[in-house]
């Protein structure tokens, strides 16, 4: 049995490896093109200096920077009026950025992986993985004339390259059958998981090295340790998703950024979606548990004070609208009802697939609902199609959407507001342009005004993702899993900002947090995720 205090330091190692397998590859590149020795060789280094000097797109350059400001190694100072960006090294940096050619090795193995199938356990992979690690093993640590700072750093070093090495074989892992229950409780060979048993028996040995299994005559058994992770495998697969992007950094920083750009229809090339959706599914559970209550206290009021229904934008694969209509049906009063009142639900997304998959899950959960196409940018599309096609008003369902306001397509502000001084630390971009914080304030801004005619009587249920400054994401290092969620998503063009900076620009748009309807995770001052419910003034 784990004592809490091991708990709380095994979740700091997996912070650490999300950590990693962003910074890994965003190190290495930055190392192979100058960008690091430039930055060593002087107290501070300009964002449009270091831009033009490198040929790089200045845009996916600041996602870089600003991600080694999390953590620790620069500190990053946005000039006002909007402007340029600053950026000095640290003196966690220095020792850092000495020590950077210690990632060649695991960013090799991370592009040579890539030849390979994604969640398929071949032969030469699992012999590469193996060089890598003993190379990573036999490397000496901190040794006892190493500074406080020093042995820091390279601690901090040698827990990313664990996790840039480690991380996607968990997630292939936790998605082909290995954290199964039986393997779970019992001791198991090899060869009853994988054909290849003398290979798959060398990465259990690997992982026996790192305490997370128990070897005796070639069997293996999971450790309490090794339990801990296999429980949250998922919690690598939203950044081990994206993989394909890191990989090919170097290109987005110095090359074509649109590398990765796919054409509506085509397969996506900046993310493995499968992968994405299974550690998206693992992480949302808990968030779709928190919102019960507003759900249980919407639909137990009077009938002619509920909903109608309730249209999920970006549906995805149905999970969550399955999820509010059990816990309608089976804990609120209009759940006694259904046949006098019938709850009208809407599943819309942009992507068909996406579509498809819902219609099939809803189907097979015989949950009655309409599933159709629309764009988060064009409420008043949806509005008209729910009125013509369905006779139904929008205003009159509860509007709720996970995680899509960040990832909505870009739109440039159609009237910026003179002089605004963004207050938002993060760093934007589109298609490998910086795209200026106020900028992304403003267009925030309208696109809550698009939406809020609709959101008067019952309003928008919102789970959203958040960024936090990088000097409080370096004072707290293996607390928080931010660095990795800065990184992926403005590598692929998406907009996450802090919570004050969300709840300003709602309120800019007459949107306000219904009180008694919010929460944090975690409720601290390192809170990356919010559910509010979000109402217009006029209700």
């Amino acid at each position: 049995m784990l004592t809490r205090d091991k708990q709380r330091e095994l979740r700091e190692t997996i912070f650490r490896h999300l950590d990693g397998i962003v910074t890994a590859p965003t190190a290495h590149a930055l190392s192979e093109r100058g960008v690091i020795a430039h930055l060593v060789g002087r107290e501070t280094a300009l964002l449009s200096e270091m831009t033009a000097r490198f040929d790089a797109n200045e845009g996916y350059l600041n996602v870089a920077l600003r991600l080694l400001a999390s953590q620790g190694w620069l500190e990053q100072q946005i000039e006002s009026p909007p402007g340029d960006v600053t950026y000095h090294p640290t003196d966690r940096g220095r020792v850092a950025f000495e020590n950077v050619g210690l990632y060649g090795d695991v960013v090799d193995f991370m592009r040579y992986s890539g030849e390979f199938h994604p969640r398929r356990f071949e032969i030469e992979p699992f012999r590469r993985m193996e060089a890598v690690y003993r190379g990573y093993r036999e490397r000496p640590g901190s040794s006892a004339s190493d500074d406080e700072v020093v042995a820091g750093v390279r601690g901090q070093i040698f827990a990313h390259i664990e996790g840039a090495l480690f991380g996607p074989t968990i997630v292939r892992l936790g998605m082909s059958g290995m954290f199964h229950k039986y393997f779970m409780e019992a001791s198991f060979r090899p060869e009853e998981f994988h054909e290849d048993a003398e290979s798959f028996g060398r990465l259990l040995s690997m992982f026996s090295d790192l305490g997370w299994f128990a070897e005796r005559k070639g069997t293996f058994r999971f450790t309490d340790e090794g339990l801990f992770f296999a429980r949250r495998a998922s919690a690598y697969g939203v950044t081990v998703s994206y993989m394909p992007t890191l990989r090919r950094l170097d290109e987005l920083l110095f090359g074509d950024p649109d590398a990765l750009r796919s054409d509506v229809g085509m397969p996506e090339l900046h993310v493995d979606r499968e992968t994405n959706v299974w550690g998206s599914g693992g992480a949302h559970a808990a968030y779709f548990k928190a919102i019960d209550s507003v759900i249980v206290e919407l639909f137990n009021r009077p009938i002619e004070e509920q909903p109608r229904g309730i249209v999920d934008m970006g549906c995805g694969n149905g999970a969550f609208l399955e999820h509010l209509f059990d816990v309608i049906e089976n804990r609120t009063t209009r759940g006694e009802v259904l046949e006098d009142h019938p709850l009208f639900l809407v599943g819309v997304d942009f992507n068909e697939t996406a579509l498809r998959v819902t219609r099939g899950n809803l189907a097979r959960a015989d949950i009655w609902a309409k599933v159709i196409w629309g764009d988060i940018g064009r409420p008043e599309q949806l509005a008209h199609d729910l009125r013509e096609d369905y006779g139904i008003d929008l205003e009159d369902l509860l509007n709720v959407r996970t995680f899509l306001d960040h990832n909505r397509p870009w739109k440039p502000p159609e009237q910026a507001t003179e002089g605004r001084a963004s207050t938002s630390t993060g760093a934007f971009a589109y298609r490998g342009a910086r795209v200026e914080n106020a900028a992304v304030e403003e267009s925030l801004r309208e696109h809550f005004d698009r939406w809020a005619p609709y959101l008067r009587r019952f309003g928008l249920l919102v789970i959203e993702l958040h960024t936090l400054p990088p000097e409080v994401a370096a004072a707290n290092l293996g607390r928080t899993p931010v660095t990795a969620y800065d990184a992926t998503h403005g590598y692929s063009d998406q907009y996450i900002v802090e919570i004050d900076v969300f709840e300003k620009v709602a309120a800019e748009a007459g949107l306000f947090v219904t009180e008694g309807y919010s929460g944090r995770f975690p409720d601290s001052e390192l809170a990356t995720v919010t559910i509010n419910l979000l109402q217009a003034t006029g209700a």
